[in-house]
């Protein structure tokens, strides 16, 4: 595709140009073939059929009864994946972790469109009128909420060490045609000694935005309340 051409550009800034386009074309077919790699991945192991706690659908049902939910219940019907995003919240992390609230508020806001494909759930430590009133008050309608506190599902899957602090981490299921769960595939922020937040940043447009800019994304931080 032809680009944009204004009046004034220099030699120098349409070569520039056209040197960060066919840059930004082998990016887009390397994540093509990440993606693919990822797809190909062998069967996982099976795991256990975690507990949760789950409330009703209604964020503002305050006391109502909660229930117990297993990891293959998650699964809304055959053929369907499970993402669950690990919410840093509860145990060490005493209060929400503003870049996990976030990317939550941004899949609140896509997740209509998620669940035409695949099954979506929160997961946190922190106990679950707890977790509820911090989704009230960012107005999350729309995430399925859980409670893992009371079980080793978050530190097995490695978002949650042997002293309780948490960690932000994305892991995907799938299911057997037996009803038995299967981990395919988690990453974490840190993916290495030189990336050390940047794991995850695909799954939020706010850091791309930024990035589109002179200035980028620099040192900023999300906060909970601006």
């Amino acid at each position: 595709m032809r680009l944009t051409h204004l009046t004034g550009e220099s030699a120098e800034y349409l070569g520039a140009r056209e040197e960060l386009r066919q840059a930004e074309i082998e990016l887009m077919r390397h994540r093509e073939r990440v993606a693919d790699l990822r797809r190909r991945l062998p069967l996982g192991p099976v795991v256990d059929d975690y507990v949760f706690e789950e409330g009703p659908a209604d964020l503002g049902a305050g006391d109502a009864p909660t229930r117990t939910v297993r990891l293959g219940e998650l699964f809304t019907r055959p053929g369907r994946d499970l993402v669950v995003y690990h919410l840093m919240y509860g145990k060490q992390q005493t209060e929400p972790c503003p870049m996990c609230t976030m990317w939550c508020d941004g899949f609140n806001g896509v997740a209509r469109h998620v669940a035409q494909n695949v099954d979506l759930a929160i997961v946190a430590a922190a106990d679950l009128p707890t977790l509820r009133a911090h989704a009230r008050n960012r107005k999350w309608t729309d995430l399925r909420l859980l409670s893992a506190g009371a079980g080793t599902f978050k530190y097995d899957l490695g978002s949650e060490d042997a002293e309780g602090n948490q960690d932000s981490t994305v892991s995907v299921f799938t299911r057997d045609d037996d009803g038995s769960v299967r981990h395919f595939y988690s990453v974490h922020p840190r993916m290495s000694d030189d990336i050390d937040q940047r794991g995850i940043d695909l799954l939020s447009p706010v850091w791309h935005l930024l990035d589109l800019t002179r200035k980028g994304r620099g040192d900023w931080f999300a906060e909970l309340g601006y």
